[in-house]
């Protein structure tokens, strides 16, 4: 888990409802969460300006061994599994939303656009995010050595 709001007790409905209150708040569109619980994900998404935004909370396993089990090792109760597994969703949303009112903070003082804040989470024609598109091109030419033509810069383009 996180160090930011370990310890926090708001609850997720009330991070995801502070969440779409900031959206609302600096202009957006329209607000969706949703989840998949085969997946493991939850999900926010957000239109702003006719750009579409999706980000993914990663939802751990309740049955992980992390809230079965103490730091010292010790068996936890049903209970306190519980409370522990709470507690990871609880700190994810809470940084989640952090995320996300920074972000919309920094481009309305013009620090940065709102296609460089969000640029990785931003949702192609597709359906794909950029981040989701991109990452695997660019670990492939990391570890190649040679940038693919898709990101080098215009001039230098064949």
């Amino acid at each position: 888990m996180g160090t930011y709001a370990q310890d926090t007790s708001v609850s997720v409905e009330k991070s995801k409802a502070e969440i779409e209150r900031t959206l609302t708040r600096y202009g957006a569109d329209g607000f969706q969460t949703g989840w998949h619980k085969r997946q493991g994900k939850a999900m926010v998404a957000f239109e702003f300006d006719g750009r579409h935004v999706r980000f993914f909370v990663t939802v751990p396993d309740q049955s992980d061994e992390r809230f079965m089990l103490t730091k010292a090792g010790r068996t936890r109760s049903t209970v306190q599994s519980l409370k522990a597994w709470e507690q990871e969703q609880r700190q994810r949303w809470r940084a989640l939303n952090l995320v996300v009112k920074a972000k919309m903070e920094a481009i309305d003082c013009g620090i940065e656009t709102f296609e460089e804040a969000f640029l990785a989470h931003l949702v192609l024609p597709d359906g794909s995010t950029v981040a989701e598109h991109l990452i695997p091109k660019i670990i492939t030419a990391i570890k190649r050595n040679k940038t693919p033509r898709l990101l080098l810069p215009e001039t230098t383009r064949g």
